[in-house]
């Protein structure tokens, strides 16, 4: 066999693998009118309808160490990260000028009570002149503004004691007032917890006259509570008690799952006019109206025994409104609106290349698929971008 006869038999098998292969899809429906079109099959999977949100994490319980006393720090004992006990001694502020107040009032009271017994005495001696004047005057031995002197002695002497008497019970409360400013001179924990945040130093003065100085959080890191913000177009969807689950940019494939423990009804005002700062539940406190995008804040718990969640992580919240295990389903791009009726048409490609129009009645959607109730078969082909039907 010559050269020239080997080129032409390979051109030959070459001619009849090609008109195969154009046969074979010829056979599928893929050319239709001269045109090329996609089909996809009526199979079945798992749907799930869900509503979508991005979220934050803070600890549903936590609270805010301020001092109540104004002075310098002399010592923090605890650092951000450890964990306390309710009760465990957190900061001591300088006490010097909670002492000087409290020596000062001590001082006071006991100069008052030293005067008090000054005019108790005096109140003896104006008692046995008022005596002397009455004797006197029943025997018609002493003048009558005498007697009345020696009264209105009386009277006076036993109104100081009784001024002496009010003021050493202001002087008392004001010593109970400054035993408890010095007593906030040493901060100690009010529950059990782990220091999230330490916002003073050591040496740093704090003034708390006109406002309560931040030192430090304690927060419980279990139960977590995500804040998510669901837009105004979803969140109708969302409901008390409804399951939700999320995942973290730092767990991977890993799910946690929780419920709707409340959706807080009216979104603030935006950040920067409510005067709040980010990094704390008070900041998303009811949602965010950011320009014409409002959404609300939906709040979920769960547990982490193992301390993977951690305050301020970014989460994708998946709410869950319907599930439906191996169900017959097709693409969304599938199916058209019908006018009218609520129903899909579907482009369906018959045994004999002809492609009809068909209503379809759907279910759950996960906004990729959507499951199939009526008026498809499985293993139906459907097509995509198809020209009007051409039969049946």
């Amino acid at each position: 066999m010559t050269r020239t006869h080997i080129l032409r038999r390979r051109l030959l098998l070459t001619s009849l693998g090609l008109l195969g292969l154009g046969s074979l899809l010829a056979l599928k429906g893929l050319p239709f009118g001269g045109k090329s079109i996609s089909t996809v099959a009526v199979t079945r999977a798992d749907i799930e309808s869900s509503v979508t949100a991005l979220g934050t994490l803070q600890p549903r319980r936590y609270v805010d160490v301020g001092a109540q006393a104004s002075g310098q720090i002399r010592k923090l004992h605890v650092e951000a990260g450890e964990p306390v006990r309710q009760g465990q001694l957190l900061v001591e502020i300088d006490p010097s000028t909670q002492q000087a107040r409290l020596d000062a009032g001590r001082y006071s009271i006991e100069n008052l009570k030293a005067q008090l017994a000054e005019q108790r005495a005096n109140l003896r001696l104006a008692r046995q002149q008022h005596q002397r004047q009455r004797e006197l005057a029943d025997a018609g031995a002493t003048r009558q503004e005498d007697l009345q002197a020696a009264e209105a002695q009386l009277k006076v002497t036993q109104a100081r004691i009784d001024r002496f008497q009010a003021q050493i019970l202001e002087a008392q409360a004001n010593l109970r007032s400054a035993e408890a400013e010095l007593g906030y001179t040493r901060i100690y924990a009010p529950m059990d917890g782990t220091v999230v945040a330490v916002d003073a130093r050591e040496g740093q003065t704090l003034n708390a006259q006109q406002q309560t100085p931040l030192i430090l959080r304690i927060a419980r890191l279990s139960p977590m509570t995500v804040w998510a913000q669901v837009s105004e177009a979803d969140i109708g969807k969302v409901k008390p008690g409804m399951r939700a689950y999320f995942t973290t940019l730092a767990g991977g494939k890993r799910r946690w799952n929780s419920q709707v423990r409340q959706i807080l009804p009216v979104p603030p005002k935006p950040l920067e006019q409510a005067g709040q700062g980010s990094g704390s539940p008070a900041s998303a406190s009811a949602g965010s109206a950011a320009g014409k995008v409002v959404q609300y804040t939906v709040l979920l718990d769960v547990d982490n025994p193992d301390g993977a969640l951690m305050a301020e992580m970014t989460t994708q919240v998946f709410f869950v409104a319907g599930q439906a295990s191996q169900v017959l389903s097709v693409p969304l791009a599938a199916l058209d609106e019908a006018p009218g009726d609520g129903l899909h048409l579907a482009q369906v490609l018959a045994a004999d290349g002809r492609i009809e129009a068909r209503q379809v009645r759907t279910g759950l959607s996960d906004r990729l698929r959507v499951q199939v109730l009526d008026g498809l078969r499985e293993g139906e082909r459907l097509v995509i971008g198809a020209p009007a039907s051409s039969g049946g």
